[in-house]
């Protein structure tokens, strides 16, 4: 299966969710979860996503909050285990266990970052590849890397679907991305890497893939046609050398003086670029919404039935 297959087989119309030059995720993530309830109400299943939650980290509380909420508006079942801050790897990994066996759950999670003394890699492989709902799993990365469809990891999803949707436009924003140059800065499994491979395979884009030790970063940022910025610090890039006529995602989130901010200042380019995404309200809301397609789509193979959203 194409890889590009993995995603909702959508065609919103970019009018009701670009707003100028900003790609708001926000309004097209509300259209595609609109969507997933309308898809689930046809069939006879109940979508289970579960979410662990360790400690009591302030950010990891008010996002998995956000889950459960979206979750439920569209009639899952949804599932929060909190555990202790000191709950020791033995005992979370009989937690993941215990969702892995039970058939009502399709989607398990592990709200990331974890306390140090846990090791993530091994937790999050402990989570069945069939369930796993981030697209963490090493056999759902595997399949990425192939160029086969499988359960991909949501940011890089939620950007890939929004790119997808701009290129199947015919109005004022189509987007001709087939062979432009790609700039990805970040090299992590969770975003970096497989948004690489997502425009490579899936939009037949040309990319070239950054990270902090790169060599005259900003001579790849002033040559890229589609800019991904997924450092998840500030001022590894110099906005000023962004192309003119770029489309710029902005994947970070940081809260600065109260105010929730992306690793660019988004000021500074709005002028000069021809699309970009605003932080809050881009990226984010995007990476709940493909968490939610992720976790309907395993229970779809579950019930033995392969259909995606039309």
């Amino acid at each position: 299966m194409p890889l590009f297959d993995a995603l909702p087989r959508t065609a919103f119309d970019p009018g009701l969710w670009v707003d100028g030059k900003k790609l708001m995720g926000k309004k097209l993530a509300e259209l595609l979860r609109h969507h997933i309830k309308e898809e689930t109400a046809k069939t006879s299943l109940k979508p289970g996503l579960a979410v662990i939650l360790v400690g009591a980290d302030a950010a990891s509380q008010i996002y998995v909050a956000g889950k459960e909420k979206a979750a439920l508006e569209l009639g899952f079942d949804s599932r929060i285990v909190r555990l202790p801050a000191d709950v020791t790897q033995e005992a979370l990994v009989s937690e993941i266990h215990r969702f892995n066996l039970d058939n009502s759950i399709h989607g398990i999670l592990v709200q990331l970052p974890l306390p140090e003394h846990l090791n993530e890699s091994q937790i999050l492989q402990a989570i069945t590849a069939e369930k796993d709902a981030d697209g963490f799993h090493y056999l759902n990365q595997g399949k990425l890397a192939a160029g086969i469809a499988a359960t991909l990891p949501c940011t890089p999803a939620g950007v890939a679907l929004m790119l997808r949707e701009l290129v199947a436009s015919n109005g004022v924003h189509h987007a001709d991305l087939i062979g432009r140059h790609a700039v990805v800065v970040g090299r992590s499994n969770i975003v970096g890497k497989p948004m690489a491979q997502l425009l490579l395979s899936g939009l037949n884009m040309t990319v070239t893939m950054c990270h902090s030790k790169t060599h005259n970063l900003q001579r790849f940022v002033a040559d890229a046609d589609v800019l991904i910025s997924a450092t998840g610090v500030r001022g590894v890039i110099d906005e000023s050398q962004i192309k003119a006529g770029a489309i710029v995602i902005d994947v970070g989130m940081h809260r600065i003086d109260g105010k929730v901010t992306g690793d660019l200042n988004l000021a500074a380019i709005e002028s000069r670029v021809s699309l970009y995404t605003p932080v809050p309200g881009g990226v984010g809301p995007m990476t709940i919404a493909m968490l939610l397609y992720n976790t309907y789509q395993n229970a779809m193979r579950a019930a033995g039935n392969t259909r995606q959203i039309a």
